[in-house]
Formats: C-alpha cells, sequence, structure tokens
C-alpha cells in the first residue's frame, strides 16, 4: 500500500489532565501516516486523483483545536475518525500525537501515544 506521510505538524492546543494544560496551552506534534493508492496520481500527474497533504493538515488542525481533552489517545482517536470519514480513499490511517512539553519533571525529547485505524473499524462503529 503507497503512504502519503506528514511529520511534526506543530499545531498549539489545551490539551491534558492538569487544569494549567488547558488554560495556557502548549505545542503538540502530529504525525500522520495515510495509506491509500497513489497508482492513479503517479500517471496522471492530477491533484485530483490523490489526498491533498494541505487539505489533510487542515482538517488535523481543526480536530485538534476545535475542543479540549483530557488524553492524547482521544486526540488521536478525533484525528483519526474524521480522516477517514473526510478522506474515502484513505485505507488506513496512523496517528502520532507527541506532547513535548509535558509536565513532567525529567527530561525527555516528548511523551506520546500512536493508533492505527482502519476503515473497517470506523464502519464498524457506526452500526
Amino acid at each position: 500500500m503507497d503512504k502519503i506521510i506528514i511529520k511534526g505538524l506543530k499545531i498549539f492546543a489545551y490539551h491534558g489532565v492538569n487544569p494549567e494544560e488547558k488554560q495556557n496551552g502548549q505545542t503538540f506534534e502530529i504525525d500522520a501516516i495515510l495509506e491509500t493508492s497513489l497508482s492513479s496520481a503517479g500517471n496522471t500527474d492530477n491533484i485530483n486523483d490523490t489526498i491533498s497533504y494541505a487539505k489533510v493538515a487542515k482538517t488535523i488542525k481543526s480536530v485538534v483545536t476545535s475542543k479540549s481533552y483530557d488524553l492524547l489517545e482521544t486526540v488521536a482517536t478525533k484525528i483519526s475518525r474524521q480522516l477517514l470519514c473526510d478522506f474515502p480513499t484513505i485505507d488506513t490511517v496512523c496517528i502520532t500525537v507527541k506532547k513535548p512539553e509535558a509536565p513532567i519533571n525529567l527530561t525527555f525529547d516528548y511523551m506520546a501515544v500512536e493508533i492505527t485505524r482502519t476503515r473497517k473499524e470506523i464502519e464498524l462503529d457506526n452500526f
């Protein structure tokens, strides 16, 4: 399966369990790997035969900034569901939500969750 990859999309938002995270906000980093066929686009060189990564990035930003959640797991799930709903040619999506400024008194690069969801899982959820 072919892939469209977005790495390190930085979005300021208000997610976290601690009150100061919801009040002050912080920058989150999102990685998205979208599995889809890119054969047609590779042959036609036509934007209409692929998934626009600019539109995907705007969708991710919209989800991340539209509401505050406690858990990164919820943020990743909401992103995956919206992408699978908005872009019908995506078969599988892998979302990583990184929190480089997590309020933990230790040295680290980031804390993160990664989820993978398929179109079939989303379709089953609708029943």
